[in-house]
């Protein structure tokens, strides 16, 4: 039997520029799928976040341009704290699944990592999963 759960991950975008943002989003989502094996007709949803930083696009489009047609999608601002990581893009994707939430892999890209070092361990100087 499905369950939703949420599959998160972050991604540094590297100018405020629609293909920075794009190029960021598609390499953060392509990642989460194959990470996953995640089919579009079991994403109930997903929310896309930016830091206030980056304005020039929509992130979901990239999903748009992956196929994800007929999934609710959402963009909005992450909170402006100031111990926040700057240029960063989120996804937060409600998938429909048999897999276990410790089944389940979160991808963090780059300095990103800093997000959660809960889910990272060191390993002869490499950070990984």
């Amino acid at each position: 039997m499905s369950t939703c759960r949420g599959v998160r991950g972050a991604v540094p975008v590297r100018a405020n520029t629609p293909e920075a943002i794009l190029r960021a989003a598609d390499r953060l989502l392509r990642q989460l799928i194959e990470k996953n094996g995640i089919h579009p007709d079991d994403v109930a949803s997903a929310i896309f976040t930016t830091t206030t930083d980056i304005t020039a696009e929509y992130p979901a489009v990239a999903a748009r341009k992956l196929g994800w047609r007929d999934v609710a999608l959402l963009c909005g601002h992450e909170m402006n704290v100031p111990h926040g990581l700057p240029a960063c893009l989120r996804i937060l994707i409600h998938w429909n699944t048999e897999k276990s939430p410790q089944d389940i892999v979160h991808v963090y890209l780059e300095e990103t990592q800093s997000l959660r070092p809960d889910l990272f361990k060191q390993k002869g100087g490499e950070k990984e999963w």
